[in-house]
């Protein structure tokens, strides 16, 4: 372990002589990119070449003159090659210091096989990515709460309640999600409402899958039917072959569970064959063939009937328990590090703490808590805006900060700044695969403040100017809305005054472009350095018997995708 903590250091050493050399760049306001003319102050090579070498693979001898890339003397960049190199070399995958998903169920599981328990389709109420982070994060938490022997996972920052309600349906765990936002909370108990329906229809359809694969019935035999009928004891029914009936009024509230949350689903006042197909397409996750109508209760025998009542009471009772042991509890409340969760949660037993994009100062709040209390048995946090992280060596800030979190970083004083933060928060993988940046926009907003400082005296760059590109018809009609969003004179200028800002600075956006390009390449380096603070704080503390950097999503499609994991007792 001491061997483990030794290597977290000597990598947090790495980064910070990278950073320390290179930081320059990440905090240069992009606003104030023409104003402060930050170029030419940083940069001593042609915007070409870095756009040319930025993702290049090629090798190149590093110049004696030159650290990273940047000039000893100037300080300026020289060789963008030698930067991008060495970018790569200091953020988390070339540091070495990461599990994968895989590696890491692997060590928690052990010698136990998976669970066969069928997986919810979670594409019917979530868009592409919330449904990969999910999927893949409530594994992992599954696994932590089985590993730790516990049944309750609190989730903070819950939001809408997606992972919650997945956990809770899926793994049968008793789940407390906390959000600020009573909206929020409120909100994720009635999704979790529509969504228990959609569950309890999923798995009947996969317990009979179930039944016909014991009868050895090969997947093309695997029938199921739905169509409405009427007679005897139940009318507006659905009759699902192998699944006993399910209600009408239990489709429509399906088909409202999932239109709820997908615009796509569209909902009809009457039963017809589009309804069923979508309401089958739920159901099926195998081949869905006709089959021969079935028979109406009204023709059944006394003692056929009868057994059915009875599998259906027995049936529903089993639901009634499933429903009252396997729950989510949304609460409203806002948690720092400080909040004693057995005021929050009367019933609270040992249990998993997660959080899944935690914004700003609550992630490092998350780790405080996991190891001030003891009821926590693990956790498993993915935090996001970086840029809302408070730094304890930020001047105009007091009190307890978000960063840095561990005694290392801190007995180093050391700082990044908002803008090397906001920086972090760009995403290298969907850059380097065309998802570029929005470059026309930032342009606008720059030579915006090129005119601010011009006619209108000195302008703070934080000053809000809101989303006015988006309704903007051209460059001159953007500097009106603005200049109207600012409450500033907007006839001190003519129209030819402002084009002549943007045709004077039009050639020089290949700057922008580049330079933005180079905090790209340095976002992973500053997002390394914060997370390798939290899992050093957890190396700190003498309870945590376990702590790793979990790599846990693609990137491409969740770019921040890296889990902090402590666990207090650790058995392999």
């Amino acid at each position: 372990q001491r061997f483990k903590d030794l290597k977290i250091q000597r990598r947090i050493d790495e980064v910070q002589r990278f950073l320390s050399v290179t930081l320059s760049i990440a905090n240069a306001h992009t606003v104030e990119f023409y104003t402060h003319d930050a170029w030419n102050r940083f940069v001593a090579v042609p915007p070409q070449e870095v756009l040319s070498n930025v993702g290049s693979r090629g090798d190149q001898q590093r110049e004696p003159e030159t650290t990273f890339g940047f000039c000893n003397v100037t300080n300026r960049l020289v060789d963008t090659r030698e930067l991008v190199q060495a970018a790569k070399a200091h953020a988390l995958p070339g540091l070495g210091v990461c599990m994968s998903r895989d590696e890491l169920l692997q060590a928690l599981r052990g010698h136990r096989s998976e669970s066969g328990a069928p997986v919810l389709i979670t594409d019917e109420f979530m868009n592409s990515k919330k449904s990969h982070e999910v999927k893949s994060m409530s594994e992992v938490v599954a696994c932590l709460a089985q590993h730790c022997e516990v049944k309750q996972v609190i989730d903070l920052g819950s939001g809408k309640g997606y992972l919650s309600s997945f956990l809770s349906l899926q793994y049968g765990l008793r789940v407390y999600g906390i959000d600020s936002s009573s909206t929020n909370t409120h909100g994720a108990q009635e999704r979790n409402r529509k969504l228990k329906k959609f569950s309890r229809a999923y798995q009947k359809h996969n317990k009979a899958v179930r039944a016909q694969g014991e009868a050895t019935l090969s997947p093309q035999e695997e029938l199921v039917d739905i169509k409405p009928g009427r007679g005897g004891d139940n009318d507006d029914v659905v009759y699902v072959d192998g699944l006993g009936i399910v209600s009408q009024q239990e489709q429509e509230e399906v088909l409202i569970a999932l239109s709820d949350v997908n615009p796509a689903v569209e909902m009809h006042s009457e039963s017809n064959p589009e309804t069923e197909e979508l309401f089958l397409s739920v159901l099926s996750v195998d081949a869905v063939q006709p089959t021969s109508p079935r028979v109406p209760p009204s023709q059944l025998s006394a003692e056929e009937r009868e057994r059915r009542k009875r599998e259906n009471l027995e049936r529903k009772s089993q639901d009634r328990n499933a429903t009252a042991s396997v729950m989510f509890s949304p609460l409203t409340s806002y948690v720092t590090a400080e909040t004693e969760l057995r005021e929050l949660i009367n019933e609270l037993e040992d249990a998993v703490m997660v959080g899944l994009h935690t914004c700003g100062d609550l992630a490092p709040s998350t780790l405080r808590m996991f190891v001030a209390k003891p009821e926590l048995a693990a956790v498993c946090s993915v935090g996001c805006c970086y840029h809302l992280l408070s730094e304890e060596f930020d001047p105009c800030l007091l009190g307890v900060c978000g960063f840095p979190l561990s005694r290392y970083l801190r007995d180093r004083s050391w700082f990044c700044g908002r803008n090397a933060r906001m920086s972090a928060c760009l995403a290298l993988e969907r850059v380097s695969h065309g998802q570029g940046i929005q470059m026309e926009s930032l342009f606008y907003r720059a030579v915006l403040h090129v005119i601010l400082r011009d006619h209108y005296g000195c302008f703070k760059s934080e000053k809000r100017v809101g989303n006015v590109y988006s309704k903007a018809k051209s460059f001159v009609d953007y500097v009106r809305r603005a200049l109207r969003r600012l409450e500033l004179e907007e006839l001190k200028l003519s129209d030819g005054d402002i084009q002549d800002y943007h045709d004077a600075y039009r050639p020089r956006m290949g700057e922008m472009h580049a330079f933005n390009m180079l905090k790209v390449t340095l976002a992973p380096c500053i997002e390394g350095l914060i997370l390798l603070d939290r899992l050093c704080y957890l190396k700190e503390q003498e309870d945590s018997s376990f702590s790793a950097l979990v790599q846990l999503f693609d990137p491409l499609l969740s770019p921040r995708c890296y889990a902090v994991i402590g666990l207090k007792s650790w058995e392999e």
